[in-house]
């Protein structure tokens, strides 16, 4: 028995070989502008600076401290807290912004008379993009000291909360694609698609999902960016600072949006699916079309607004460009979906079906790619940055990914074309050549028939309702004998696996796409290194080191100050210079100094050195060898009198 297939027309794409070249030459057009670079473009804000800097040790506390980052971020009364070595708050009032020379940068007072040793700065705020950022460095002052406060190791936006939100972002951006593609397919594909249940069910579910996703969004927010405790999440006083935010108010449009799309959804898979008249569905069409794609235009919208495109470089095209890129995925990926349902779950896809969803699916990586090309110049911007990134490398993934399923469509192109390429006229005669369909003898379809083997109904079942029930059998045994049909037609099975295959490798797509969005893009990251690498080479820096310390060896005259000067104060030879000075600080002439450096850390020393005596007071010192950096303890003594002297200690960084 000769195998039947749908009916499909002319060929669907015409020349493959042109479209991949032409993908190709886009795909290079990428790396060129990713090499040629760009002015600084940023997503989630990275600390770039900050006064002291991280690790460093000044002489005496600062006034204030500052911190300088790459983008623009809100900020609260506890964003930038200073803790002493005891854990206690060592800074004054809430942060407050400095304006000048176009950085970004922040400030906070410190207490007055602060004591010397080590000082730990814990920052967390939210990013322009609507990711919270945190992080935290310690300065000295005077010397390096033991300390209470321990560093976070987590980064804000982690644990449970941070896992559920993700989560959830990952369901809005699928929900979006089969709503959205969904949808598009109905209306430019397959407007017959509208009374398909398959169909309906998906794209319901999909506006289920995204809604159902976009409120878990709406409460994890609070303590997403704050506590990190699931708890707070039904915190109502958090629930509406969040509403004052960019993203919550993002989080409130989409809601409201798919209120709408609802609305959309209900006279698309009701009063259009079952219009009859030409004009009036024509109209309905065009109706239906424009406010989609104002909805989705609209839910889109709501992304840009609040990640990666509504902060850096040209947000004004950005934002437009991000767009496009989202309803091109959604057109692509969510029709793909529709069309292997449809394969899978209809029996009477239409050939015309096909071939515009072919056209539609080839104008939407057209959009990808230009888009793509655009967004990745703004994120990444240097050779360095693609490979050396984790933004960089999940962009890779995400080419060689576009690439793969453009290569698999074509293969389902490949599978269609065979299908085209059968006649009308072989297809008419194939079916008329088929036999008539009878149950197979033990299978499910073996109960008790009202039709003879000849399909004419039995002399005895001439009433109506056995005649309805005839025609529901008969119609059953249609529909089965054209299901085997197809399913024994390797053809129509080889565009099955295909698609299925593109479905595939599309979720890949959806989730590394997903996981870019919130990851720190190559430009913020190179440059937040290039601030970390220059903050930690700084107290290596060949800096004098200068140290004031009293003593009292308790005998006449024996009260004073010591100071002494460390130049260069790195590795190597050193000089030092010591001046004995009187409480009224006029220059205390003493019978001997000794100095003594000692590395406990790294149980190095004590490593005696001798000054000589140059003038009255002043004491001098050459070729001082400190063998390596670290936290070294310089130890004076001072003997004022044959049998009066004391030792006094400080620990300084060196190196």
């Amino acid at each position: 028995m000769a195998a039947t297939a749908p009916h499909f027309g002319p060929s669907l794409i015409r020349r493959p070989l042109a479209a991949a070249a032409l993908l190709t030459t886009l795909i290079g057009l990428l790396f060129g502008l990713v090499l040629a670079g760009a002015s600084p473009a940023s997503a989630h804000a990275a600390l770039t600076g900050s006064d002291p800097k991280d690790g460093s040790v000044v002489a005496t506390a600062p006034d204030e401290v500052t911190l300088t980052f790459s983008e623009q971020i809100a900020v609260g009364d506890d964003s930038i807290r200073v803790l002493d070595p005891s854990g206690k708050r060592a800074n004054d009032g809430a942060p407050r912004e400095i304006t000048g020379q176009g950085a970004v940068r922040y400030g906070v007072t410190l207490h007055s008379g602060l004591p010397d040793g080590t000082y730990t700065v814990a920052w967390q705020a939210i990013s322009a993009d609507s990711h919270p950022v945190s992080g935290a460095f310690t300065f000295s002052v005077g010397a390096p000291s033991e300390t209470t406060v321990a560093l976070p190791s987590n980064e804000v936006g982690g644990g449970l909360v941070g896992a559920l939100y993700g989560i959830a972002r990952y369901a809005a951006y699928a929900g979006f694609v089969l709503l959205v593609g969904g949808s598009a397919f109905v209306l430019a594909c397959w407007q017959g698609g509208a009374g398909a249940r398959p169909l309906q069910r998906l794209v319901v579910r999909g506006w289920i999902t995204i809604t159902a996703a976009t409120l878990v969004m709406l409460f994890l927010r609070n303590p997403y960016t704050g506590s990190g405790k699931l708890g707070d999440a039904f915190d109502l006083g958090g629930l509406q600072s969040v509403l004052d935010t960019k993203p919550g108010a993002a989080l409130v449009s989409r809601l409201l949006l798919l209120g709408a799309s609802a609305l959309f959804i209900a006279v698309l898979f009701g009063a259009y699916a079952k219009r009859e008249d030409e004009k009036e569905k024509k109209d309905l069409t065009f109706g239906l079309a424009t406010g989609g794609l104002v909805i989705a235009t609209g839910i889109a919208g709501t992304w840009a607004l609040a990640e990666h495109a509504s902060t850096g470089l040209q947000p004004g095209i950005a934002m437009p460009a991000d767009v496009l890129h989202l309803l091109a995925v959604a057109a692509w990926l969510g029709g793909l979906a529709s069309l292997l349902v449809a394969l899978h779950r209809t029996p009477d896809l239409p050939s015309g079906a096909v071939r515009r969803f072919s056209r539609l699916a080839f104008g939407s990586v057209l959009v990808l790619t230009a888009t793509g090309v655009y967004q990745s110049w703004r994120q990444v911007g240097s050779w360095s940055a693609l490979t050396g990134t984790r933004y960089g490398q999940l962009l890779l993934v995400k080419v060689a990914l576009v690439v793969l399923l453009v290569g698999v469509a074509w293969i389902s192109r490949r599978w269609t074309g065979r299908l085209l390429g059968r006649t009308s006229e072989s297809l008419v005669a194939a079916e008329e050549s088929a036999e008539p369909a009878i149950p197979s003898p033990g299978t499910a379809e073996d109960e008790p028939s009202l039709v003879t083997a000849t399909g004419t109904p039995r002399d005895e079942d001439v009433d109506p309702a056995r005649a309805a029930q005839l025609a529901r059998q008969r119609a059953a045994l249609t529909a089965t004998k054209a299901k085997r049909e197809r399913d024994a037609d390797p053809d129509r099975a080889g565009l099955r696996r295909s698609v299925m295959a593109e479905t595939g490798i599309a979720v890949v797509l959806l989730v590394v796409t997903t996981i870019l969005t919130s990851t720190e893009p190559g430009r913020t990251e190179e440059e937040a290194a290039k601030g970390s690498s220059t903050a930690a080479a700084a107290p290596a820096a060949a800096e004098p080191v200068s140290l004031s310390l009293p003593f009292d060896t308790g005998g006449p005259d024996g009260k004073g100050t010591v100071r002494l000067d460390l130049t260069p104060g790195s590795t190597g030879a050193n000089s030092v210079h010591l001046w004995v000075d009187a409480p009224d600080r006029t220059p205390l002439d003493v019978p001997e100094v000794k100095l003594a450096f000692t590395l406990e850390a790294k149980e190095i020393g004590p490593l005696p050195v001798v000054p000589d005596r140059l003038t009255a007071g002043h004491w001098t010192a050459s070729g001082v060898q400190i063998p390596m950096a670290g936290d070294w303890k310089i130890a004076v003594t001072v003997r004022t009198s044959d049998i009066d002297q004391t030792t006094v200690e400080k620990n300084v960084k060196i190196g």
